[in-house]
């Protein structure tokens, strides 16, 4: 898809320069990219720099790329001047649909044949934005989690009529960027982590609703729980775990009645055969030949090094 590969980009085009967009814009600086910016609000470039500028102390602990520096970027009068010599472009703005279908074509009609074109959006398809561009083939979602400077994820999923390697480019790009990558398969409403995100922000919503826990009982019950093994340990794995030396095999044939418990307000998946073997291969591939105690020692030292991190425990981190 792209003249330039993944791992030799040098310069960057970032359209729309808000939180999302402004943090786009400081994650490629201190990976040593030039980044071009372009957002229609008049402070933009003022506001922009302030928050470079804010973001900075946070990279040098980071690591910084050689050659980075925030005087690498450069703020576009236009649209068009700011992708006009750009290897990849990555579009941040406001998360309204019409906005973004209408962008993407005018960024399509002028960015140099061939270079990616990724929407930072948090909820839409790619099918919906790329309707009216026309070569929607190039254009996918690469969507960052907040703040993009700090957080690694960013997931990336085409549309409909995406070209399977832009995904494939815009993948290998990120991860060349310093991103911790989800390649998804298919496109799904919100993606992988905001829809569990939102499972937990709506039962704790009902939770507050209903006077059956307050706020600082909620945030509590994860910074104090299971938020310090997920730091590390995702929630499949660490379910396994529960299973003891059966793994998730014995987790889910011992815990999957209880699914069927009025524990949260969402209803639960069938447990057929299935499900069930779909997550136990995904365990044992997740566990990549760790065996049962090892894991546990890797989940027990985490568990202390985040508690010494965060400074609820005493002594370095290991």
């Amino acid at each position: 898809m792209s003249p330039t590969p993944p791992s030799s980009v040098r310069r960057v085009a970032c359209i729309g320069a808000g939180v999302i967009g402004g943090g786009w814009v400081a994650h490629f600086l201190a990976r040593g990219y030039d980044v071009t910016a372009w957002d229609p609000a008049p402070d933009a470039e003022a506001k922009l720099r302030r928050l470079v500028t804010a973001a900075w102390p946070a990279l040098e602990q980071l690591g910084l790329a050689e050659g980075a520096s925030p005087d690498r970027l450069t703020m576009a009068p236009t649209l068009v001047e700011a992708v006009a010599d750009a290897e990849f472009v990555q579009e941040s703005a406001p998360e309204k649909l019409e906005l973004k279908r209408d962008l993407l074509a005018q960024l399509d009609a002028a960015a140099p044949p061939g270079v990616v074109i990724a929407s930072s959006t948090s909820g839409y398809p790619m099918t919906d934005m790329q309707t009216v561009a026309a070569t929607p083939g190039r254009l996918v979602v690469g969507h960052p989690f907040n703040p993009p400077y700090l957080i690694p994820l960013v997931e990336v999923v085409g549309g409909e009529r995406t070209d399977r390697t832009a995904v494939e480019w815009a993948a290998e790009f990120y991860e060349a960027a310093g991103k911790s990558v989800i390649t998804m398969d298919r496109e799904l409403p919100g993606f992988i982590a905001n829809r569990l995100q939102e499972a937990l922000w709506r039962e704790a919503l009902h939770m507050v609703a209903n006077g059956e826990a307050t706020v600082e009982d909620i945030d509590t019950s994860i910074t104090e729980g299971p938020g310090l093994r997920w730091a590390f340990m995702g929630p499949m794995l660490t379910f396994a775990l529960a299973g003891g030396e059966g793994g998730m095999a014995h987790m889910l044939d011992h815990f999957g009645p209880s699914l069927k418990s009025p524990w949260t307000r969402l209803e639960a998946p069938e447990l057929d055969r299935a499900l069930r073997d779909a997550v136990v291969d995904g365990c044992d591939r997740a566990a990549d030949g760790r065996t049962y105690a090892q894991l546990v020692a890797e989940r027990d030292q985490g568990v202390i090094d985040v508690l010494r991190a965060t400074g609820r425990l005493d002594g370095p981190a290991r």
